[in-house]
């Protein structure tokens, strides 16, 4: 794992213990009883199920390891409990210049959801307009190299 600062909201720390207890209990039962089956079959050297099975098992292990050592390194975000300036969990309502309205709400790295607007505090936009208020205006260097200029006009929890 990288060695960058892991910030988790209260809500994305709520959702990887939730992951992390169903892959521990049921998802592990499950795969559990897959290769029980699938040992059933007979011959294992050429039992594609069973190999499927174990696939699945390492690919869930790994997984648990991973949640483990995020939840363990991670850092909260701090909960100042005003909305003055953006900071981890806030929900931005962003204008760029030509008008159009996007909401985007700030997570730690590992929540980020684009489908979502849910966006990095370490992504391009999320840099930009961390610590700064309502009514400001921030240019974003996009990775592209061209700058968007945006007008923060609303910050929520």
């Amino acid at each position: 794992m990288e060695t960058n600062e892991i910030v988790l909201t209260a809500e994305g720390r709520q959702k990887l213990e939730e992951e992390l207890a169903y892959r521990e209990g049921d998802l592990t039962k499950e795969i559990v009883e897959r290769i029980k089956v699938a040992r059933d079959f007979g011959d294992l050297s050429e039992n594609s199920e069973y190999d499927d099975a174990r696939e699945e098992q390492a690919k869930n292990a790994a997984r648990i390891n991973e949640i483990r050592a995020i939840l363990a390194n991670a850092k909260d975000a701090e909960d100042t409990g005003h909305t003055f300036t953006v900071s981890l969990g806030c929900v931005v309502e962003l204008v760029d210049e030509n008008g159009e309205v996007t909401e985007v709400t700030i997570v730690g790295s590992t929540e980020t959801d684009s489908l979502r607007h849910r966006i990095s505090n370490e992504s391009p936009i999320g840099r930009a307009i961390i610590n700064h208020a309502e009514g400001e205006t921030v240019e974003v260097q996009l990775p592209s190299g061209k700058t968007r200029t945006y007008t923060i006009t609303k910050i929520s929890r």
